[in-house]
């Protein structure tokens, strides 16, 4: 229980960073190019960018802090299972906001922060740690990064269960024999 909550606090550590990203670049790209009076689709397409630029700073936190005891070696096959996990929590985020601009026709920009960064961003971060945990970075997915980090038991004593001993390896040249 003790290893869940250390993992949740790395989990919103990281997530605070992303909240910060996402949070201000929608906010900047709302207030300026992507203003719904500029552009219809505005609101919509300043979530989607600063959603992504969020998901890139939170796939290295997550990857190589919140998780890292867990991450895999197959980095792209990693890297997918976690864009697909964040696009389905910007799936629900995207659809919070759309539900309250377009379809309760609460436009002003603190609407669309309450809709979009407030209640779709908890139902997002809800989503997608119950999956990164349970599939993306679940340990028993993990393969180990490096030799020395594999499970092996103690020099001359005998292997975990499940590993097969193997004879010693002698490093010395044949000249030092």
């Amino acid at each position: 229980m003790r290893a869940l909550f250390g993992q949740l606090a790395r989990f919103g550590v990281v997530g605070l960073v992303g909240l910060v990203v996402d949070v201000g670049v929608f906010n900047l790209l709302r207030a300026t190019v992507l203003d719904s009076e500029v552009l219809h689709e505005g609101p919509i397409l300043a979530k989607v960018i600063s959603t992504s630029l969020a998901i890139v700073a939170n796939y290295i936190g997550n990857r190589y802090w919140t998780f890292g005891a867990t991450r895999r070696t197959q980095v792209a096959r990693e890297g997918v299972e976690f864009v697909v996990v964040s696009l389905g929590g910007m799936a629900i985020t995207l659809a919070c906001l759309w539900i309250s601009h377009y379809g309760l026709g609460f436009t002003s920009q603190l609407a669309d922060n309450i809709s979009g960064n407030g209640i779709g961003l908890v139902l997002g971060t809800m989503f997608r740690f119950a999956f990164y945990r349970s599939w993306v970075f679940h340990p028993s997915r993990t393969m180990p990064l490096r030799p020395s980090e594999s499970s092996v038991g103690p020099i001359g004593g005998s292997p975990l269960p499940g590993v097969q001993a193997v004879a010693t390896v002698d490093n010395r040249s044949v000249s030092d024999r």
